[in-house]
């Protein structure tokens, strides 16, 4: 593929594309292309996933590995951020000296691959998108069905606006609409997750009798964990020797934000956490400390979040959003975006050009969608998808409750969905969904009083 299509006779970059058969013996005509998160994740170590969920089953299954990623050439990976995010999980999540040791590990990431000769603003959504249209007619396929999830919502949307010719269907999961990402809109999607979680607990006794007061907990373990941080050894979940880490008010939103607690054990987390157990959460960020260095293409990340998710917005602005969402919340907490901080410290040093008025922009479609949002999403909000089908008229929104972020993999009734809008855009059965509930949560034993 051309790096930068503008550039007539510029240099060119190598995608890897990988084939899995469909499993069916009478398969279906077209094939299911698709589009990893991130932006910056490994498409092809999500083929597992997608394969244990079904989507070859009926279908030929089409992934390639985005421009930028693992398994691209360049790979636009970042060791020296990987290196900053083991160490992160001992520093105080949202402390200015952290920021600057952030700002330091992307500045010398983008200084080597400039020097390299890659032109960080070609990695962008709009070329990502003409990558799929090209690979489309390379493949020779006449007409396929697209399913992403996360940051590949954002690109099927795209790629469904600008290159419409050869979609039979769509499918969206975990929805992050192009023309609403932003820095404060994770804001909304966090408090949308987080409250769904502490909603469905209110909606079960034993959890409402158990855990009364979940959002006035959280509050207060915000507050005091950002005024006292925990400073303690935690073993990570897949094992090894115990590493240090801290636990602020930040990292706390930041890990409930991740799902790196599982929503069933939120509940339990936060009540031992209030009774002086932290372990839980201490675990979940040990987890950081290991990251496969190289594997996530946080070049791609920067290149898409700086120049299509942060301008338009100040760091004000992403305080105020916070501050909506969770008033009475620290100002030292709600001035990061979850899962971005220190964000426009970055992109000043990675200096892409605003992009925002071609790629803010709404799709408009009669191509037959499938919206699928979690409503314990805090990452991309339920709602979003509700929001994203009202300019796709041939839309189908579907709610799966107590899931959170990339729908598929974790419902057998999502998968039965998705199988049946493959089979029937227009009119797929959706009828499992009105018998789905939220797990029971985790009821721990009442701590003894002293």
């Amino acid at each position: 593929m051309p790096e930068n299509r503008e550039r007539h006779g510029g240099r060119t970059i190598r995608l890897a594309v990988a084939i899995i058969p469909a499993s069916s013996a009478a398969p279906a005509a077209e094939p299911v292309v698709f589009m990893e998160g991130g932006p910056g994740g490994d498409a092809f170590g999500s083929i597992p996933f997608l394969v244990g969920s079904g989507v070859n089953r009926d279908h030929d299954l089409i992934v390639m590995a985005q421009r930028g990623t693992l398994h691209a050439q360049p790979n636009l990976a970042c060791p020296e951020i990987d290196r900053f995010t083991a160490d992160a999980v001992g520093l105080v999540y949202d402390a200015p000296s952290t920021g600057r040791r952030l700002v330091r590990a992307a500045k010398a990431c983008r200084d080597r691959l400039t020097a390299d000769g890659v032109e960080l603003s070609a990695y962008n959504t709009t070329e990502n998108a003409a990558d799929f249209a090209d690979l489309r007619k390379a493949l020779g396929v006449r007409q396929w069905n697209v399913y992403g999830y996360s940051y590949g919502t954002d690109l099927a949307l795209t790629y469904l606006r600008l290159h419409p010719e050869g979609i039979r269907s769509a499918a969206i999961d975990s929805v992050a609409p192009p023309q609403i990402v932003s820095l404060p809109w994770t804001w909304d999607s966090a408090r949308e997750g987080i409250g769904a979680i502490f909603a469905a607990c209110a909606a079960q006794p034993a959890c409402r009798s158990r855990y009364p007061d979940l959002p006035d907990v959280l509050t207060e373990q915000v507050r005091r964990l950002e005024a006292h941080p925990l400073r303690l050894a935690a073993q990570p979940p897949a094992g090894g020797d115990p590493v240090q880490v801290v636990l602020d008010g930040g990292a706390l939103v930041n890990l409930l934000v991740a799902n790196a607690v599982k929503a069933v054990d939120v509940p339990a987390a936060l009540d031992e956490l209030a009774h002086g157990n932290p372990e839980r959460f201490a675990r979940a960020q040990a987890a950081g400390a290991t990251p496969v260095v190289g594997e996530f293409a946080h070049g791609l990340t920067q290149s898409v979040a700086c120049s299509e998710w942060v301008p338009g917005f100040s760091e004000a602005d992403v305080l105020k959003a916070g501050r909506r969402a969770f008033p009475g919340w620290p100002d030292t907490v709600l001035a990061q975006a979850p899962q971005l901080p220190f964000e426009h410290d970055v992109c000043r040093v990675w200096n892409v050009p605003d992009r925002t008025a071609v790629q803010r922009v709404a799709t408009r479609s009669k191509v037959p969608t499938l919206i699928l949002s979690g409503t314990f999403d805090a990452k991309t909000g339920a709602s979003w998808g509700r929001y994203t089908a009202r300019t796709l008229p041939r839309s189908t929104a579907v709610l799966i409750p107590g899931i959170g972020h990339w729908v598929v993999p974790q419902s057998p009734c999502a998968q039965s969905v998705l199988a049946s809008f493959l089979a029937s855009p227009t009119a797929p059965d959706t009828a499992c969904v009105a018998g789905l509930a939220p797990q029971p949560f985790t009821i721990t034993p009442e701590p003894e009083t002293p």
